[in-house]
């Protein structure tokens, strides 16, 4: 069984975000963090940000229709 793959940096997740084979991206809030969730079609990719202003940040910089 595939584990998730945890992202630790911003730009890294960025540019999993927009790999041709990334499918779409779910953002799920939490009281003291937010979780982004990118499939593509081995892994899922997860980044795990505690600041909220730079969590809408990413959120702006996403690609278009991904979430």
């Amino acid at each position: 069984m595939l584990r998730p793959r945890k992202i630790e940096e911003i730009k890294d997740f960025l540019l999993t975000a927009r790999r041709k084979d990334a499918k779409s991206v779910k953002i799920k809030k939490n009281k003291d963090n937010v979780k982004f969730k990118v499939r593509c079609s081995r892994y899922l990719y997860t980044l795990v940000i505690t600041d909220k202003e730079k969590a809408e940040k990413l959120k702006q910089s996403l690609p278009p229709g991904m979430y």
